[in-house]
C-alpha cells in the first residue's frame, strides 16, 4: 500500500516560505515541468541544493506548496464558518472561498492541478493528495457538526458524505470557471447555491 510522502526535513521559516512561494510562482507562469530546481532556488534565493536537501524532488516541493495553501485556506474557512449563525452565512463563508481560489493567486490552482496530473505517475504524490483532500473533508465535516449541534444546520446526511459534496461542487464549478473564464454562470451558479442550501437543511 502507498504510503504518504515523506515530511521534508524542517527549514528555517522565512527561507520555506521564499521556496514556497517561488515554486508557487514557477508553476504558475512555466508549469510543473518548467520548474525546474534551477528555477526555484534562483527565483527564492537559496543554494539548489539546499532544495535538494530538504525536500529531494521536485513533485515533494508540489506537495509542500499545496500542504500550505491547505493550511491557510482551513484557517480562514474554519474562522468564517465560526462566525456564521445561519445557512446562508456558511455558504457565503464557501463562497468567498471559491472565489478567493479562483479569483486570487492564479498560481495556486495551477499548482493543485499540476499535482493531480503528477499523481496518475505516482504513488507516493496520490497518497499525500489524498490526505489533503481527507483534511479538508474532516475539517469542514466538523464544523458543520458543530452548526448542527448549535442548531444553524439539518444536514441531508452525514457530515462527511455533505462536506464531500460541498467541494465537489466547489471543484467542479471552479474547474470550469478557470477553464473557461468568459463562461455565463450565474445560472448555474443559483442552481448550486440551491443544492447547497438543501444539503444543509434550508427549507426556503
Amino acid at each position: 500500500m502507498a504510503t504518504a510522502t515523506t515530511a521534508p526535513k524542517r527549514l528555517d521559516g522565512e527561507k520555506a516560505q521564499r521556496i514556497i512561494e517561488a515554486m508557487r510562482t514557477s508553476v504558475g507562469t512555466r508549469g510543473a515541468a518548467g520548474s525546474t530546481f534551477d528555477h526555484v532556488a534562483r527565483e527564492a534565493g537559496v543554494s539548489r541544493g539546499l532544495l535538494h536537501y530538504y525536500f529531494g524532488s521536485k513533485e515533494k516541493l508540489l506537495v509542500e506548496v499545496v500542504r500550505h495553501d491547505c493550511e491557510t485556506r482551513i484557517e480562514a474557512m474554519d474562522e468564517r464558518i465560526t462566525r456564521a449563525s445561519t445557512v446562508d452565512e456558511i455558504i457565503a463563508a464557501l463562497v468567498l472561498g471559491l472565489e478567493e481560489f479562483i479569483e486570487g493567486e492564479p498560481s495556486s490552482p495551477a499548482v493543485i492541478y499540476e499535482l493531480l496530473s503528477a499523481s496518475r505517475h505516482s504513488d507516493e504524490i496520490r497518497a499525500e493528495l489524498a490526505e489533503l483532500y481527507r483534511r479538508w473533508r474532516a475539517d469542514l465535516a466538523e464544523a458543520l457538526r458543530v452548526k448542527e449541534r448549535e442548531g444553524v444546520v439539518r444536514l441531508e446526511a452525514d457530515p462527511e458524505a455533505v462536506a464531500s459534496m460541498l467541494f465537489a461542487l466547489g471543484d467542479g464549478f471552479g474547474i470550469q470557471v478557470l477553464s473557461d473564464p468568459a463562461w455565463d454562470r450565474s445560472a448555474a451558479f443559483d442552481l448550486g447555491v440551491r443544492i447547497a442550501r438543501r444539503l444543509l437543511g434550508a427549507t426556503a
